[in-house]
């Protein structure tokens, strides 16, 4: 069977990256970043607070983390509700003792659900950012243009007339189309986790200004590896200190180490021993900055 020709044409095909969203360049070749105080790593930790609905769509995928059995699905259903009316809490626990900051990227349908939750990370210093409206919204390729337009309009009229002005955005299954960080960007978010191009942040270009897409670690997320992977806690906590450490030694200035705690997921009672000493190796790390991502874009100029 042979190839059709058309398929090797592709107008983006050229030296460095497939897509003209960031410049590339050799990790050696760009200027290395200067972190506060001399820090060598910016440490940033995500908590994703989304709701799984009994009955999702599916469409075009299941989120992670959706309903697995025929419906009505209630033991993964409640298991997701226990991460945020338990969960999380732990988790908000363990980061206030820890002295770590976390961004908190929250579901616009469940703001008013979800308030408890806001308002207790806000007290503690956290950053609330926009997660899409629903885990049942995913952006992908096949959807209408205005529809998105129209999805992520929504988001910030929500998380307006909630008294939260979020510059920071996360996709549902941070999925995106291609004109979703135009979107964004059109409605007043500057900054993006969907993206894990590199191990600093990057400054995106768009139609209505720059997005500094911030790397967040999939390979790390904690329901990968501990729900996907079936790892153990203790070699979970090995990967996040090893990973640290990596990158602090690493002879490139200014790296960022972003990953996820997953309320239903790391929030349960016996990974604490596990998480406890994951944060405490962070923050007894004198060479390592908590930061939120509104402070690595801040801090980066």
């Amino acid at each position: 069977m042979t190839i059709d020709d058309a398929y090797l044409a592709y107008p983006n095909r050229r030296y460095g990256t497939d897509q003209d969203r960031y410049g590339w360049a050799l990790a050696k070749d760009r200027p290395p970043l200067a972190w506060p105080d001399g820090k060598a790593l910016a440490c940033m930790i995500v908590v994703p607070i989304e709701h799984h609905m009994l009955n999702p769509s599916g469409k075009p995928f299941k989120h992670p983390g959706a309903m697995m059995t025929p419906y009505p699905d209630l033991r993964h259903y409640t298991s997701r509700d226990y991460g945020n009316r338990v969960g999380v809490f732990r988790l908000l626990k363990a980061l206030d003792a820890a002295g770590l900051k976390a961004v908190l990227p929250v579901n616009a349908l469940q703001l008013d659900r979800l308030r408890p939750v806001i308002d207790a990370a806000l007290d503690a210093g956290h950053e609330i950012a926009a997660y899409g409206l629903s885990t049942d919204h995913l952006h992908w390729g096949g959807l209408d243009r205005a529809v998105e337009d129209g999805w992520v309009a929504q988001v910030r009229a929500l998380f307006d007339a909630a008294g939260l002005s979020p510059r920071t955005w996360m996709s549902p299954a941070r999925q995106q189309s291609f004109a979703t960080l135009d979107l964004i960007a059109k409605h007043g978010f500057d900054i993006c986790l969907d993206w894990e191009s590199d191990e600093v942040p990057i400054v995106m270009t768009t139609d209505h200004g720059p997005i500094h897409a911030i790397p967040l670690s999939n390979e790390l997320d904690d329901r990968t590896l501990l729900i996907d992977r079936r790892q153990t806690e203790e070699r979970w906590a090995d990967q996040i200190i090893e990973a640290k450490d990596f990158l602090v030694a690493d002879a490139i200035a200014g790296r960022l180490l972003g990953f996820t705690l997953t309320p239903y997921v790391a929030g349960q009672p016996f990974r604490q021993h596990a998480l406890r000493r994951m944060l405490a190796a962070i923050a007894g790390d004198a060479r390592v900055w908590s930061a939120t991502a509104t402070q690595v874009v801040e801090a980066r100029g």
